[in-house]
C-alpha cells in the first residue's frame, strides 16, 4: 500500500486479492509487489541460464520464469532450481507434459497457456502434478493465442474474450478444489491490455500478474509498459509485474522497479533526479547522470539523489533529497546532504565525492534499520 497522509493525492489503494506463495515468495494481499523477469538462453544450456537467473536476481528479481519446450528442458530445469537464488516459475506451452515434469523438477510455479496446453482432462493432470509438489499455477491468457471458440464468438481478440478465458481456466483450477494461482491477460496493445486487466480484476480475487506482451525493444517496450502497467498499477490493480522487453533480462528487471518506484510502490536503490540539462548548467549533466548510474549499481538502500545543472531548481530539488548536487559557476557546484547546503565541491572531482557520500549515507541508513529490527 502506497498511502501519504500528508499529501493524500499521492496514495494508491491496491485491490484486494488471496495471497498464494511462488516458492518463499508472497504474492497478492499485502505483499510487496513481485518483480519478475525471463530468461532468454537455452535452457539446456545450465550454466548460460543460471548466470542470468543470477544477474536477473542481482538486479532485484524476485522471481525469474524459464521456458520448457521439450524434454531435455525438463530435465535441465531441475538444476536450474537447485542453483536459483530466487523461485523459478517453469514457461509451459502446447506439451502438458511438460507442466508435470517442471513441478518434479521443483518448479515454484507453472505457467500455463489456456489458448494451446490442451483439453481440460491434460489441465487436470497438470493440477494433479502442482498439487502434489506444492507448485502454484500462472493462468497466462494472451490475446495472440486465445482459443479457437471465443475467436469464433467474438471475431477478434477483446477484452471481453480474454476475460472470459481466464475465467473459465479459473473453473477448471477451482473445480478441482485448487486455489494457489495467479493470473495474467496480456496483450501486446496497451489498450487492449488494460481493458482487459480491469475486467479480470473485476470478476476474481486471485492475484493479479501484471504485462504488456511483446512490447518491443528497450526504449519503446519501456515506454509502453510504463504507459500500460503504470496506469494499472496506480489504480491499484497488480501484484506481480514483467516488463516484456527484447533485451537484456536485467534491463526489464531495472525498467520494472523503476515503474515500481515511480509510484512509491517498491523501493530499492538509488532514485536518481536529474535535470535534461540545457546551456544554464555548470557541468556536463548526462554524462555526469551516465557515469552515476552505472557507479551506484550495488547500491540496494533505497535513497535519492539529486543532479541538477544550475541553481533554478537545484536547490529546490535537492532540499527533498538524501544527497544532492547543483551546478554553480567557476567549475564548481554545491553539495546538499540532508536537504541542506554542505559544502562546495569542483566538478571534477565530484563525480567520485557523490559516489562516496551516497555509500556513506547508504551505510547509515542500513545501520538505523538494523537496529530498528
Amino acid at each position: 500500500m502506497s498511502l501519504n497522509h500528508v499529501r493524500p493525492w499521492r496514495n494508491i489503494y491496491r485491490r484486494k486479492s488471496r495471497q498464494i506463495m511462488v516458492g518463499d515468495v508472497p504474492i497478492g494481499g499485502d505483499a510487496p509487489i513481485a518483480v519478475q523477469t525471463m530468461t532468454n538462453t537455452l535452457t539446456t544450456d545450465v550454466v548460460a541460464t543460471v548466470a542470468q537467473v543470477q544477474a536477473a536476481a542481482e538486479a532485484g528479481a524476485d522471481i525469474v520464469r524459464v521456458s520448457v519446450p521439450d524434454e531435455a528442458s525438463s530435465k535441465a530445469l531441475k538444476e536450474i532450481v537447485r542453483e536459483s537464488p530466487v523461485p523459478i516459475v517453469a514457461d509451459i506451452h502446447f506439451h502438458y507434459r511438460r507442466g508435470i515434469e517442471a513441478a518434479e523438477a521443483g518448479a515454484a510455479c507453472l505457467r500455463i497457456n489456456p489458448g494451446n496446453i490442451g483439453d481440460e482432462k491434460r489441465v487436470k493432470e497438470v493440477i494433479k502434478a502442482a498439487r502434489d509438489h506444492n507448485c502454484s499455477i500462472r493462468i497466462g491468457v494472451n490475446a495472440g493465442s486465445l482459443e479457437k471458440h471465443l475467436l469464433e464468438k467474438y471475431g477478434e481478440p477483446c477484452p471481453e474474450a480474454m476475460v472470459e478465458s481466464g475465467l473459465e481456466h479459473i473453473r477448471i483450477l477451482e473445480d478441482n478444489d485448487f486455489h494457489n494461482f495467479k493470473i495474467s491477460v496480456k496483450a501486446s496493445d496497451v489498450f487492449l491490455s488494460a481493458a482487459a486487466y480491469q475486467g479480470i480484476a473485476e470478476a476474481t480475487d486471485a492475484p493479479i500478474h501484471l504485462g504488456i506482451t511483446e512490447a518491443g525493444g528497450l526504449v519503446s517496450g519501456t515506454i509502453k509498459s510504463a504507459i500500460g502497467l503504470g496506469n494499472l498499477l496506480w489504480m491499484g490493480i497488480g501484484d506481480t509485474i514483467r516488463v516484456s522487453l527484447s533485451a537484456d533480462p536485467v534491463e526489464e528487471v531495472k525498467v520494472g522497479y523503476e515503474i515500481l518506484k515511480s509510484l512509491g510502490l517498491r523501493h530499492r536503490g538509488v532514485n536518481i533526479i536529474s535535470c535534461p540539462s540545457c546551456a544554464r548548467q555548470g557541468f556536463d549533466v548526462i554524462k555526469t547522470v551516465e557515469a552515476l548510474e552505472q557507479r551506484l549499481e550495488h547500491i540496494k538502500t533505497p535513497m535519492s539523489l539529486s543532479i541538477i545543472g544550475c541553481v533554478v531548481n537545484g536547490p529546490g530539488e535537492a532540499l527533498m533529497t538524501d544527497v544532492g548536487f547543483t551546478g554553480g559557476g567557476a567549475g564548481s557546484g554545491m553539495v546538499y546532504l540532508a536537504g541542506k547546503a554542505s559544502h562546495k565541491m569542483s566538478n571534477d572531482q565530484m563525480i567520485d565525492h557523490i559516489v562516496e557520500q551516497v555509500e556513506k549515507k547508504a551505510a547509515e541508513l542500513d545501520a538505523v534499520a538494523e537496529a530498528a529490527e
